[in-house]
This record gives C-alpha cells, structure tokens and sequence, in this order.
C-alpha cells in the first residue's frame, strides 16, 4: 500500500461515519446541520449536494495510518478518527468568527453566509457531535478501559485548543511577542491536535506507553511543521492554491512567526513595530512590508524551523518502532513529507 492507497482506504471510512454523525435527524433542522455540512464541503451555499474542497483530513489519517501501522485493527478507530476531525472543524467554524475570516477552501465561511449566532450554534453542535462519535468507539469493539484514556486524551486536546487560541488572540494588540511566546501558543492551538491523532490510534491499537509516547511526539513535531509551513503561506502562498487571501495575515496584523522574528530584528523591527502599532493595512501597504521582511530574512529563518522540527518528528517517528507493519510505519514518513514544501 502507498500513500494514496491508503488514502484511498481509509478516508472513505471516515467520510461515512461524519456523514451519519451530521445527518439531519428531522427536516425542520435540516438547516442547522445543513450549515456543518457546508462547511464540510458536502453542500453549497443554497444548501444543495456539492462537491466542494473538504480540507486534507491529515488528523483522521494520522489517526487510522498510526492504529493500522501499531498492528490495530484501523476499523476500530474510524469514531475516533471522524471525532478529531469533527473538532478540528468545529475550532475552524469558531476562528472564522473570531478572526473575521470571509473565506476557506476557496468559500464563504459558515458566518459570512448563515450570520454569527448560527454559525456560533452551529460549531457548537459540531463540538458536541465530535464527543459523541468517539462514544460510537464501543460498537467497534473498543474496549472500555481503552475509551475512557481516548476520551481524556480528547478531553485535555479540547482545553489546550482553547488555551492556544486566547493566547493567539491576545498578542493581536501586542507587539512584544517573542518566539517562545509563539511556540507556546501553537503547541496547543494546533500542536494538540495533531500530536492527540497518532497517541489515540497507538492507544487503540493497544501498544507500549513508550510507543506512544513516541507517537504523540511525533505527531507534536508534524504539528509544528505543518503550521511553520502555513505561517510561510499565510504571507507568500499563492491564492489560487490556498483559498485565502494573499498576504492575508499581514493585513490583518496576525503574529505568526516571520512577522515575529521581523518585528524583533534590529533593522528593520523599529519601523515595522510602528506600522504594526499604527492604522490597519491596506494592500497598498503591502510591498512595503514584504520588503522588510525581506530585509530581515525571516522567510528563511522559518523554512530553517520547518526543517528542523521535521527532523524531530522523524526522529520521534524512528523511535515508535518496533511497529507491527513496518510498510505502513514508512508510510507516516512519507505523510510528514508530504506536508512540508507544500504550497496549499
């Protein structure tokens, strides 16, 4: 099996079990959950079958590939699988909001469409949905022991999303945010996530705490790299490929980690913490601070922490064997590779 096979194996599974979760049980609320089912791209705008982008779905494959490649049975964790996706698209509904996001994957968000108290209700519902599809794990013949330590694995993932966004929200109005302030928020705004995918299949799988251990960090160090990479394509992705705005994180003055290390550098970070403490950008303002930023080269300093926390996690990766399916353990590899140098 490659990569797309695997791909192709496992995604459906998890596309059938969001599926039922988010159907409609009556029609008069087939609008609440026809707003999660647009924004998992399985509706339009109208609220009519679509077929639109539905985002890489990398925590329920790090979840399935991980339980399969431990030797579990990867069927067992499909509920597992579809409630870390269900979670992590909740927390988008949420940013969305809170960050006046108009678009993702190429859309009007759920809130530009809908209005925010719906929207709101709507991830709601889809948070909730997310703990209710890991208790579907019982009928996979997961056992209970193992779901009550999947479930507090979720649960403590769930507080450390939260505790990653405030600290993302509260460095909008500061400009002396420092690099482990950074690495701090995005451990848990994100890192959490991706490192709870791997843990919960090795903990399925039922595997030696040192493998999954090994899994959890290596699912940290791929989380890490992975928002490093978004960081580099919220400021030099190309549109077309991202579905988001160019330069969009500099207009709205986000703290990712070039603006960061630019802000701190000795030349040019006067000038750009007065743009930043200034009026809001306008895209006229944009050659200008990408010339800045250019002048501190912080383009490369971040593409050097990319590299470096993708050794992490194939180093972390190295030390979860021995696994069952040494086929499939490689094929984590090729995932975490996949993701760096990506340009959407």
């Amino acid at each position: 099996m490659d990569l797309s096979q695997a791909y192709a194996t496992y995604l459906p599974w998890v596309e059938a079990e969001m599926r039922e979760l988010l159907a409609s049980p009556e029609p008069a609320l087939a609008r609440h959950y026809g707003m999660m089912q647009y924004h998992m791209g399985w509706l339009n705008a109208d609220l009519q079958p679509a077929d639109a982008p539905a985002g890489k779905r990398l925590r329920p494959m790090l979840c399935l590939l991980t339980c399969a490649a431990a030797g579990g049975d990867p069927q067992q964790a499909v509920p597992a699988a579809a409630g870390l996706e269900l979670l992590h698209n909740f927390s988008l509904i949420h940013d969305d909001i809170e960050d006046y996001s108009p678009r993702r994957r190429h859309r009007p968000t759920v809130w530009t469409l809908f209005g925010i108290p719906q929207a709101l209700n709507a991830g709601d519902a889809m948070f909730s949905l997310a703990h209710l599809a890991f208790l579907r794990s019982v009928e996979r013949g997961v056992p209970a022991s193992t779901l009550l330590k999947v479930l507090r694995t979720f649960d403590e993932t769930c507080v450390a999303l939260t505790e990653g966004q405030f600290l993302d929200m509260t460095f909008e109005d500061r400009l002396d945010v420092s690099p482990a302030d950074y690495f701090r928020m995005i451990s848990r705004k994100t890192g959490a996530l991706l490192a709870a995918a791997p843990y919960i299949g090795a903990l399925i799988a039922n595997v030696t705490s040192e493998v999954m251990d090994a899994c959890r960090q290596f699912g940290a160090a791929l989380g890490l790299a992975f928002q490093l990479q978004d960081d580099l394509l919220g400021i030099w992705g190309d549109e077309d490929l991202t579905g988001k705005s160019a330069a969009g994180d500099i207009l709205s003055k986000k703290k990712t980690l070039p603006v960061i290390y630019a802000l701190e550098h000795d030349q040019v970070g006067p000038e750009l913490r007065r743009l930043y403490g200034g009026p809001p950008f306008t895209p006229a303002d944009l050659p200008y601070i990408l010339k800045l930023f250019e002048v501190a080269s912080v383009r490369s300093l971040v593409e050097m922490q990319v590299r470096q926390a993708t050794v992490r996690a194939h180093q972390a990766l190295a030390a979860a064997k021995p696994y069952a399916v040494p086929e499939l353990h490689a094929l984590l590899g090729e995932l975490l590779d996949s993701l760096v140098g990506r340009q959407a």
